[in-house]
């Protein structure tokens, strides 16, 4: 049932009520925290908010979304058994780009629209990179920790640094991926006086005004620094991997905020325990979050954060004003972002 207008005579005389979409919004707290509103949502129907919902237990998400004809997720599952369940069911938004925590088919089959949101962490996620690049060139967290215990004045001398600091102009950035990210990425790395060279399967003008585009062998071959910035495809699961790193110069540094299956991580930590990789700076990992038993816990020189290059509230915020465009224009029967017709 959608939103409108109702009409009923009683006693003679014509009435209207107005009916409101239920929506409900299974994990809201990590898009949300309490810096951003959810006003878009609530003016386009009944809205309930929970912070978070069980990833195991079925039960709770079906008893919170059975008689809604709306709902947005990001990562709570909606697999094939919950939606069966939940007759009302007309629309599924997913708060994030990716969208296989949604059965997907399963939806199309019960006439669900299930839409996604393709962009609105381009400079965002680009800027991580960056940073994750910068910080493994200078430590800058852990100097300013050496500095306030102390270090610097107790020091004989008048400076010092406990890693080797690297100079990135006239190096060479290597991005396999070269979309809208990758090639923000790109245009940060070439700012800085970086050679750009890049791999991907459909190169663009775009593309090529920042970069040359190479063949992968070549990427690994020539690049100081690799950057990965694609999507996972059987065909890039496990880039990173151990024959490959072979192909790579000694001492490269590897990021990823983009996909964690990219990388195999045993290969990536022993390369990093041998030095063959000087450095990683990973924003992802395989499984998320990341389990006490990930070999990338307690390799050298790897920096880890938790998939956060997407949080920014201003990315955030262009999260949320696209989550409420697609579901007002599926009210509006123009459904947008449909990633399952």
């Amino acid at each position: 049932m959608l939103p409108g207008m109702i009409y009923y005579q009683e006693s003679g005389i014509i009435h209207k009520e107005e009916i409101k979409l239920k929506i409900v919004i299974l994990d809201g707290y990590t898009e949300n925290p309490g810096d951003l509103s959810w006003e878009g949502f609530e003016k386009l129907g009944e809205l309930t908010v929970y912070d978070r919902t069980s990833l195991t237990d079925a039960q709770e998400a079906i008893d919170r979304i059975r008689d809604a004809e709306a709902v947005l997720t990001n990562k709570t599952p909606l697999p094939k058994e919950i939606i069966d369940v939940c007759p009302n069911l007309k629309y599924i938004g997913v708060l994030a780009t990716g969208y296989n925590v949604v059965d997907t088919n399963a939806a199309k089959e019960k006439g669900i629209i299930v839409s996604n949101i393709p962009t609105y962490g381009t400079a965002a996620v680009g800027q991580f990179a960056i940073a994750l690049l910068l910080e493994i060139c200078h430590h800058i967290g852990h100097h300013d920790h050496a500095v306030k215990e102390g270090r610097w004045e107790n020091n004989i001398d008048w400076c010092f640094w406990d890693y080797p600091l690297i100079e990135l102009a006239g190096k060479t950035m290597g991005v396999i991926g070269f979309g809208r990210i990758g090639q923000e990425t790109g245009k940060v790395a070439k700012a800085l006086g970086m050679r750009v060279i890049a791999n991907d399967e459909y190169p663009n003008d775009a593309g090529r005004e920042i970069a040359e585009y190479v063949s992968r062998e070549e990427l690994f071959a020539q690049s100081d620094v690799i950057s990965l910035h694609c999507p996972l495809f059987p065909s890039t699961e496990g880039l990173v991997n151990k024959d490959n790193i072979e192909m790579m110069k000694d001492g490269v540094i590897i990021l990823n905020n983009s996909r964690g299956p990219l990388i195999v991580e045993q290969d990536l930590a022993d390369a990093l325990e041998t030095g063959r990789v000087y450095a990683a700076g990973l924003d992802v990992v395989s499984e998320e979050p990341i389990k006490g038993d990930n070999p990338l816990l307690r390799a050298k020189n790897c920096i880890i954060t938790p998939h956060i290059s997407w949080a920014p509230k201003e990315s955030r915020q262009r999260l949320m004003d696209i989550a409420v465009k697609n579901l007002e224009m599926f009210i509006q029967g123009e459904p947008v972002n449909v990633v399952n017709r």
